[in-house]
């Protein structure tokens, strides 16, 4: 099987275009963004604008008919200047509007999946809840179909972007008897009576992202939103997830792609002993390692993301990616800020934001934990 790393002319363009975008409209307010807790929602705005709210999609909804590694190098670009607007986008694509663009009618996908490619609202997907996290089986939410209404209850936490979403997917248990084959995936509206979104969240990290809390009150969702088939919900979220692992993954190497650039550049220009940072080998083997994880972990996210183009199976390498890349991101950040001694500590020199943000990604779309299992279980571990 061939692997053909060298960039497109289109993806090359997308770099290079999202690189200036993050560079002059998102990292000049980022630090403020994450003091006050402020959603960059202008920067969706443009976004939108610029034709990336649908970047992977088909053009026939308004999407922008690219690739996997065209939006991974977007999140990836967004990622290494501002996490939480990263993040915000790679679970608008990978998570709002995937699920829609795999399973849904031509009817659903012309009703939903156009806004979100054209950037109207933010997607979102409900899937975990207080007492199913990683076990994601235990949902606990149900749907009662009563004549062409489905009645639907529960709690979902943990959510991104369903404040700016006006609608969500979310798994609900349909059928009890069946375990996870009785889970449904179902197309809800936020403005539903019953339905209401609370972003009450105090986080370590990612201050600038919508996360929220979804209470679902005997809200009633038509019976022609059942997106996919009835009790397919659990496989049809575990192969959302395997994209969004994706995601994650470029995440991952655009933080520390940033925490990086910062340390190097910060070693240059520091004098102790009489010299800079970065004549001493302790520090050069630091920021060699950091270059080589960096490096090793874009290549697996581009590897993942090359064999979902390719239409092949992907999910060990999403996994590997995504496991690799978050632990690797976590040891750049902490390394970044060592680099920097004191003052890495302070705020100013944004490399303990990015250690913040970092620690997320070791437990979003799969923990560490689960990412192990399904590589075991991949390998074929009986």
């Amino acid at each position: 099987m061939e692997m053909n790393y060298e960039l497109s002319e289109e993806q090359s363009m997308i770099r290079k275009m999202m690189r200036e975008f993050a560079e002059g409209e998102v990292a000049p307010g980022a630090d403020e963004r994450d003091r006050t807790g402020t959603f960059p929602q202008e920067i969706f705005e443009k976004l939108a604008e610029l034709g990336i709210m649908g970047l992977p999609f088909p053009e026939e909804y308004g999407g922008g008919g690219s690739d996997t590694v065209s939006f991974a190098i977007t999140v990836e670009e967004l990622s290494r200047v501002c996490a939480s607007t990263g993040i915000t986008y790679s679970a608008h694509i990978s998570l709002g509007g995937a699920p829609i663009h795999l399973f849904g009618t031509e009817l659903q996908k012309e009703k939903y999946l156009t806004p979100l490619c054209t950037g109207e609202y933010l997607g979102a997907f409900g899937l975990t809840e207080p007492n199913a996290g990683s076990d994601a089986g235990g949902t606990q939410t149900t749907a009662v179909l009563n004549g062409d209404q489905w009645t639907v209850n529960g709690t979902k936490c943990f959510i991104t972007n369903a404040s700016f979403a006006k609608n969500v997917v979310i798994t609900a248990v349909t059928d009890r008897s069946k375990g996870t084959n009785g889970i449904s995936a179902f197309i809800t509206s936020t403005d539903d009576p019953g339905f209401s979104v609370m972003s009450n969240y105090e986080k370590m990290g990612l201050h600038a992202s919508n996360t929220t809390e979804l209470i679902l009150e005997n809200v009633s969702v038509p019976k022609e939103n059942l997106l996919g088939e009835e009790g397919k919900g659990f496989k049809q979220f575990l192969a959302t997830l395997d994209g969004g692992r994706i995601g994650i993954g470029a995440m991952a190497v655009g933080m520390a792609q940033g925490a990086y650039e910062k340390a190097l550049q910060y070693a240059g220009e520091r004098k102790q002993f009489g010299q800079s940072l970065s004549k001493f080998q302790a520090i050069q083997f630091k920021l060699a390692d950091m270059a080589m994880y960096i490096e090793l972990a874009r290549n697996m996210v581009y590897k993942a993301a090359w064999l979902k183009d390719k239409g092949q199976r992907f999910k060990k390498e999403a996994a590997m990616a995504k496991l690799f890349a978050s632990e690797i991101c976590m040891k750049v950040c902490d390394q970044a800020v060592q680099i920097h001694g004191g003052y890495g500590y302070m705020k100013e020199y944004q490399v303990e934001r990015f250690f913040r943000d970092a620690k997320l990604l070791e437990i979003g779309e799969g923990t560490s934990e689960v990412q192990r299992m399904v590589i075991a279980r991949e390998i074929g571990c009986k």
